[in-house]
């Protein structure tokens, strides 16, 4: 795969890794850059936020269901920005569950709730960093967005969504489904969608027309600040992360929706 071509226009210094499972667990098939570089995942630390409260809810220590946030929600809509708060403290509320309202202090609320002693890097070092084995990551910020590691790490994140392998099945399905699909929402950096579907932690592609365009409907995952993502197709079991040295901004707007869609055709092919 000819990925230096592909992502000719990013600028920057991106490191890319190409996944693909193939009746077993996913191997790369593709690499760019520097892949041990320690850069920030900005917003992608919401798809690590999302697996520790799966591992949590397999453990019985909490359930979707249970109150969390504002009056009438629960950590299902704050998982799946649908709790009413607004992007930060103090910002505008709506009812709970009836707008996809993206909500950074909506994540930070639940990580810290779960979090044993309100320590929410030793949370999620021990539900998703150590049993993945992403040595060169950590919580250094907020949980919504505080994530550092390396492009190598954050491939292995992703396999553990290709895979399918660090929490129950049942859980995972959950993760990946679009809660309150009806919701109609704004997608950072990209507009306003009717509908705007979002599981529990990662965007859904559905019939959006935006960065995840090439991928199938079923397709999730999340974009950051820092111009880092990971996107995962369960249908052909193929994944791509990527971190970068700039941040996202009308490049990757441009850029990301032919490139991704690229990546995607090619791995199914190799």
């Amino acid at each position: 795969m000819e990925l230096a071509r592909i992502v000719a226009d990013w600028p920057g210094d991106p490191a890319v890794i190409v996944l693909r499972a193939d009746d077993g667990p996913a191997e790369v098939v593709a690499t760019l850059g520097d892949l041990d570089a320690v850069r920030p995942w900005a917003s992608v630390s919401k798809l690590v936020v999302a697996l520790a409260v799966g591992v949590d809810v397999d453990a019985g220590r909490v359930h979707y269901e249970d109150a969390a946030g504002p009056p009438g929600a629960t950590v299902a809509h704050l998982l799946s920005h649908s709790s009413g708060l607004g992007l930060e403290s103090g910002d505008h509320r709506r009812p709970v569950g009836t707008r996809r309202v993206y909500s950074n202090v909506g994540i930070d609320l639940i990580a810290r709730a779960l979090a044993p002693a309100e320590d929410a890097a030793r949370w999620i070092a021990d539900r998703v960093l150590d049993p993945l084995g992403l040595v060169a990551s950590s919580l250094t910020g907020r949980p919504a967005a505080g994530m550092r590691g390396s492009t190598r790490d954050l491939a292995r994140l992703a396999a553990a969504y290709v895979d399918r392998s660090l929490l129950a099945p049942a859980t995972h399905d959950r993760i990946a489904t679009a809660y309150l699909p009806e919701l109609d929402g704004v997608v950072p950096g990209f507009g306003r969608f009717v509908p705007c579907p979002w599981g529990l932690g990662p965007e859904l592609h559905g019939d959006k027309q935006h960065w995840m365009a090439g991928w199938p409907a079923r397709a999730f995952g999340h974009f950051g600040r820092s111009g880092a993502l990971a996107l995962v197709d369960p249908v052909d079991h193929v994944a791509v992360v990527a971190t970068s040295t700039v941040a996202f901004g009308p490049w990757a707007v441009a850029g990301w929706p032919t490139w991704l869609g690229q990546v995607r055709a090619r791995a199914r092919e190799a």
